[in-house]
């Protein structure tokens, strides 16, 4: 038998809210992507007033290779996808499904940092540093600060699946792992908008 318990007998429909605890975990963390919204709005307006300072290095049209920010973004929102069946999971009290979404969600999240990064060194090859100039510096500043927000949110949830095989799905790990998923959908909504705004605009000009 796995060490990990389910104690579903004993759990609610939403274990997560089943304490005063685990609700007011949730609110505080409303307030929190609620700043964090304000902190990427600014990013987001510091680069669109200066995508277009470009005196010398290539320009976002040059640069941007669609194909793999499109596969970097189709690998992204997959794992918002997987996020939202961990959390169905959660509320049918199937620990072991819970583990398996949020563990491929993980490797999703892995997987969209390795295509960053090569994303990245293929910039640099083409001149395209963070120091360059400030276009550059805008977009390293804003795609970077997602990316590790990504980074964070991939050791965060692994290490809630470690603590989740020794302590089993109580009312105590659920909202924890209910946190975790409401923060990967906004890092996955971010994303759409760094793809738009960044990515796109950047093609069309």
């Amino acid at each position: 038998m796995s060490s990990a318990h389910n104690h579903a007998g004993v759990l609610p429909h939403e274990p997560e809210k089943a304490t005063l605890e685990g609700r007011n975990k949730i609110i505080g963390f409303w307030f929190f992507l609620g700043a964090e919204v304000v902190l990427f709005g600014s990013l987001f307006a510091s680069y669109l007033t200066l995508r277009n300072q470009v005196p010398e290095g290539p320009t976002a049209a040059e640069l941007f290779q669609l194909e793999v920010v499109a596969l970097s973004t189709f690998i992204l929102l997959t794992s918002s996808l997987t996020s939202v069946l961990a959390t169905i999971a959660l509320h049918r009290h199937k620990l072991n499904a819970l583990l398996g979404w949020m563990t491929v969600t993980v490797l999703l999240g892995i997987a969209f940092l390795g295509l960053e990064i090569y994303e990245f060194v293929e910039y640099v090859h083409e001149g395209h540093t963070f120091v360059a100039n400030a276009f550059a510096t805008s977009f390293y500043t804003l795609v970077g600060f997602h990316g590790a927000h990504v980074a964070f949110g991939v050791l965060w949830i692994s290490l809630l699946i470690l603590q989740t095989l020794k302590k089993g799905l109580t009312v105590v790990t659920a909202p924890k792992f209910y946190i975790a998923g409401l923060y990967w959908h906004f890092i996955d909504v971010v994303w759409v908008f760094i793809f738009t705004v960044v990515y796109l605009m950047g093609k069309v000009g």
